[in-house]
């Protein structure tokens, strides 16, 4: 039977766009090129038998913070949550490390001098988290459905990261505050790379920073368990080389970047939108390793092993200048590391008494630098004798991330970069981003608001907007 609707890509964002029809009772299929649903929800024996690793997404305060998945059950589908006792833990170089606890006042309490100036910062934020993170994940041209808070948030968010920081005292705030800044992918003097630090630093106090028990393609599962059982079908190793091959439905749903989009509509769009498709930017990238391993990784700091996530680059202003190379074309000797240790939490990702863990580091855009040295040093810095536990790592550099999924241009993970520019022209700048000049043809990647994140928005507001219009017809 021809589908109503087609969703091209299988990536958080286009597994929502597919709920969603499929609600609205539009028979909908889902095409994904590659063999197995997912995008960056995707989990692999990356390195030996019997250890399973997230080939991209990690962890995930985004998804339980997404407006539109806590009202899915995918529970029922074999979704389990596991949130360790700590979000997330930031060793120093003396030997001790910050947590950023569930609990403000306990955060508070482990920052001394610098905990007061942390909760006046976050606590007005924390409190009304639902209503922040229904406005934070929409469309930025919206209007708030809470005004003041949105405003308040916007006081610190359109700021850089590293006059943000002033707001809170001590090396061990502003560090913590740095570390949740830098998954913007930008230098941290950049204007809006406070957002970052805000949004994620808050939601580790409200919802925590989660793992999904047996990896992250268990997540990617349940949204598919739960499209199926709705009729949604679903065709894996299916590529869309040409639109014209998706002609006979109502609409279009692309889960992929502008230009995999000009690619395959180029010829049928105005040429104008076509070439802004083509101008659109791509930020700096991921280069990624995993490992097996023969035990837990050997912190200096015994609290790191209470946090699954844990960010590796000292202080503020350490990591201030890792971040700034990318945009020069270069990678810091002493990169800033993200650090997860699944394992710890999840024993059902290793063999018995084994280990595993993820990390990536960031650099210029296709870069083809081997920083495998560089991340274990920075490892081995707070976790001296980490090396000797290595039994085997994977390495993914940013070609070999974009081989693996398209949309992660140039090894661009965020689906494009997310600075202010590009924050409000994503992918261009229109009144509703995600819909394109062809009638019944939609954008719902990560390229489109709010962005980067597995967190589903972009698909489901894609999927409003192509509702809205087929409705009117």
């Amino acid at each position: 039977m021809t589908p109503d609707a087609v969703v091209v890509g299988s990536g958080p964002n286009g597994l929502a766009a597919a709920i969603l029809l499929m609600r609205a009772g539009l028979r909908t299929e889902l095409r994904e090129a590659a063999p197995s649903i997912g995008g960056g929800l995707r989990s692999e024996e990356l390195t030996l038998p019997g250890f399973v690793h997230d080939v991209c997404s990690a962890v995930h305060p985004l998804a339980l913070a997404s407006p539109f998945f806590r009202t899915l059950p995918l529970h029922e589908f074999g979704l389990e949550w596991v949130e360790p006792p700590a979000p997330l833990a930031h060793p120093l170089d003396d030997g001790t490390a910050v947590l950023l606890e569930r609990s403000l006042e306990a955060t508070a309490a482990g920052l001394g001098q610098g905990g007061g100036s942390w909760r006046r910062l976050l606590e007005p934020l924390v409190r009304r988290w639902n209503g922040l993170a229904d406005d934070v994940l929409a469309p930025p041209l919206h209007f708030p459905r809470h005004p003041l808070l949105m405003a308040r948030f916007g006081l610190g968010a359109l700021l850089p990261a590293t006059l943000l920081a002033r707001a809170v005292r001590g090396t061990a705030a502003r560090a913590l505050l740095a570390g949740s800044a830098a998954h913007s992918f930008l230098p941290l003097d950049a204007p809006g790379t406070g957002a970052f630090g805000l949004v994620l630093s808050v939601a580790g106090h409200a919802v925590g920073w989660p793992i999904v028990r047996g990896g992250s393609q268990r997540l990617a599962d349940a949204l598919a368990g739960y499209f199926r059982l709705l009729g949604g079908e679903i065709r894996t190793g299916a590529p869309v080389a040409h639109l014209d091959e998706l002609r006979t439905a109502r609409i279009v749903m692309l889960d992929l970047g502008p230009h995999q989009v000009a690619r395959i509509a180029g010829d049928r769009l105005p040429d104008g939108y076509r070439r802004a498709l083509e101008r659109y930017r791509y930020g700096a990238a991921a280069f990624k390793l995993d490992w097996a391993l023969d035990g837990p990784v050997p912190w200096t700091a015994p609290e790191c092993a209470r946090a699954a996530t844990v960010h590796l680059g000292g202080t503020l202003e350490e990591i201030a200048a890792s971040e700034a190379a990318p945009a020069r074309g270069e990678v810091h000797e002493r990169p800033f590391v993200l650090f997860v240790q699944p394992t710890l939490f999840d024993d059902s990702r290793a063999p018995p008494g084994k280990h595993t863990a993820w990390a990536y580091c960031h650099a210029p855009n296709g870069c083809a630098l081997d920083l495998t040295d560089r991340i274990e040093r920075q490892v081995e810095r707070f976790a001296p004798g980490f090396r000797k536990r290595i039994l085997a790592r994977s390495v993914l550099t940013p070609a070999e991330l974009e081989r693996r999924n398209p949309n992660l241009i140039g090894g661009d993970i965020n689906g494009g970069m997310m600075d202010l520019r590009q924050v409000f022209a994503r992918p261009v700048a229109r009144a509703t981003p995600y819909r394109t000049p062809l009638r019944g043809l939609y954008i719902c990647s990560a390229s489109t608001p709010p962005g980067g994140g597995v967190h589903g928005m972009s698909g489901y507001y894609a999927a409003r907007a192509a509702l809205e219009e087929v409705l009117e017809s």
